[in-house]
This record gives C-alpha cells, structure tokens and sequence, in this order.
C-alpha cells in the first residue's frame, strides 16, 4: 500500500527534479537580491539621517504635543471652524463633480470598444497617465498661484487632479461592458449615440458612480491638506493654530476632521453597496 506512494515521488524527482530542489544558481540569485534589497534599506536610513536617538527625540516631542492638545478646545472659533469644515466639504464636492462631468466624454472616447482607432486610444491613455502623475498638492500650488488664495483654486486642484483618474477609470469600465446589449439596441436601428445611452452607459453607471463616491469621501481628505497651502477651507484654519502653538484648538480641529471623514465613509460605503 506504501509502495506506490514512494513510487511516484521517486519518478517525479528523476522528471521533475527542479520541483525538489533548486539549482545553485537561482539560490545564489536569490541571496543577492536580498542583499540587495537591503543594502540599498541601509543606505536610505543612512541618507535621511534615521537614527536610532533622532527617533526617540521625536518621541519625546510627539508626546509633548500630544499632552499639550489634551483637552481639545474650540475657544471662540467653533463656527468659524465649522463653516470652515463646510468650505472644505464643498470643494471637495465641487471638485468630484466637475472631474466627473469632464470625464465622462473622456472616458468613453478612451474606451477600445468605443473609439477602436488604435493610435488615437494610445495618445489618449498616455495623456490620461501623464497627467496623473502629478500629485494634487502640486496642482493646488499652481492653482493659488494663478487664482489666488482661497477654496476657488482648491475646487481646480481636485477636479484637475480627477478627471484622468476618473477617464482612465470610465475607460476600463465601459471596456468590460457586455456585448449582448450594444448588440440589442444595433439590432433595432440605433445608432452609435443610442448605443452608448442605452446599451453601454446603464451597465457602467453604478460602477461610475462608486468610483465617484469613493474618490469624494477621499477627496474630503485631499482639501484638508489643499487648505494647507492656501486652499481655503479647514486646513488653512489648522495650519494657523499649529503655526501659532494653540495645540488644544489644533486638536478639536483635527478630531472635526477625523468625525467628518468617518460619517462620510460610513455613508459613502452602504451607497456604494447598494450601486454595486
């Protein structure tokens, strides 16, 4: 009964014998890669200067802070910060909407199944790619620099920032769409605009939609930041107190953010599910 099990194991050592053991060759690749990898570890720890007592310094500080924060205090600027949560709120609105309006066109223009002209779709991937690789911080230093401070150059920031990642998406979207329904309204005398309204635009628009969702409730987070750098909204009014040392307002602050993001998700998450 034993016999056979042996049996086969000794056959596939003498047909498979790669399967048992590795040549030396690719253990000693292996090695090398490792040792690799962690030369080139060491020696970015060793450019940033990551020291083991630079590390416990900062500690030390963070808890400082952290015991200077404690209790969180509005003082007299609770509605100043909450129309300022509401400016930010807009903007990232605002932004998602406009990058999902624009693209749209895009989107379908960038889709094989849609435009099978191969060299225009190639052109247009690449500048979808080009462009987002640009970070939203950048665009938002443009943007304060060409229309001046305020929530009008954070909006900009985002939709900019969105609308290839948006057009990529809408793209791969309606790619994977079924051919059964394009196929259906063709059969009954549409045209390529019929085709798209009915047979290609109902099947993706939940997928759409979750996109657009999912990119607010992280865009919420991007205008914090954006306020930063002169944005507008509640990331101006945290980099004030923390420029000014009022840690107790800095922390009531950051914890409207922290309130604000979650009931955004949480609400953002069951829409998503029911699109999806």
């Amino acid at each position: 009964m034993t016999a056979a099990p042996h049996a086969d194991i000794a056959r596939l050592r003498r047909t498979h014998p790669q399967l048992f053991s590795r040549p030396l060759s690719e253990k000693l690749r292996d090695w090398a890669l490792w040792l690799g990898f962690f030369a080139l570890l060491g020696f970015g720890l060793w450019w940033i200067d990551a020291s083991p007592m630079r590390l416990v310094a900062g500690l030390n500080k963070l808890g400082l802070l952290v015991t200077l924060m404690i209790p969180p205090w509005p003082g007299d600027g609770f509605w100043e910060y909450c129309q300022a949560m509401l400016e930010t709120l807009a903007m990232a609105f605002l932004g998602t909407l406009i990058a999902a309006i624009v693209a749209l066109p895009l989107g379908f223009l960038g889709a094989k199944n849609i435009v099978p002209n191969w060299l225009f779709h190639f052109s247009l991937r690449r500048f979808f790619d080009a462009f987002r690789g640009i970070d939203g911080l950048v665009w938002a230093l443009i943007f304060v620099s060409a229309v001046g401070l305020g929530p009008f150059a954070g909006v900009l920031a985002i939709a900019v920032g969105d609308v290839m990642i948006f057009s990529k998406l809408f793209a791969e979207a309606i790619e994977n769409t079924d051919r059964k329904p394009v196929e259906g309204v063709r059969a009954s005398g549409g045209g390529d605009v019929h085709v798209m309204r009915l047979g290609v635009f109902p099947q993706v628009f939940p997928v759409m939609m979750s996109h657009v969702l999912y990119f607010f409730e992280s865009n919420v987070r991007s205008a914090t930041i954006l306020g930063i750098v002169g944005a507008g909204g509640i990331g101006l009014q945290l980099s004030d107190r923390i420029r000014i040392n009022n840690w107790q307002e800095a922390a009531f602050i950051i914890l409207m953010i922290l309130v604000t993001v979650s009931v955004i998700d949480a609400v953002s998450r069951r829409i998503r599910a029911k699109l999806t």
